[in-house]
């Protein structure tokens, strides 16, 4: 197996789209992705545990029971079941860690949508 470095800033430049997030590695059988967000997203859902990290800006997690706000070097794990909506009042870039079988959006259909492949 080949070892590489990855900077995660660096690739996030690549990144033109907001909400639309990007593989960058893989962990047995999860994904870490970057993404650069702005505006708010979509309220949603997951049959899996979600894992945040903001690598630069600040987001906010929405949820039914209250919000969290996280800053540069934060980490927040959204339990699986859990309504949740990000927000990012300015750009933050983040990275995710999520199970391959993640849905974007989970079970909720909008515009902001991304099927695995968009990921990849």
């Amino acid at each position: 197996m080949k070892k590489q470095v990855i900077n995660l800033l660096e690739k996030a430049q690549n990144i033109t789209e907001y909400w639309s997030p990007k593989v960058v590695g893989e962990v047995d059988d999860s994904y870490v992705k970057i993404a650069k967000v702005k505006g708010v997203f979509t309220w949603h859902d997951h049959e899996e545990d979600e894992f945040f990290m903001v690598l630069e800006g600040q987001l906010t997690i929405e949820m039914k029971a209250g919000s969290v706000t996280l800053n540069k070097g934060e980490i927040y794990v959204v339990p699986k079941g859990v309504m949740h909506k990000p927000v990012a009042e300015t750009e933050c870039i983040i990275m995710l860690f999520e199970k391959k079988t993640t849905l974007h959006t989970g079970k909720v259909k909008s515009e902001l949508t991304k099927s695995i492949e968009d990921q990849l």
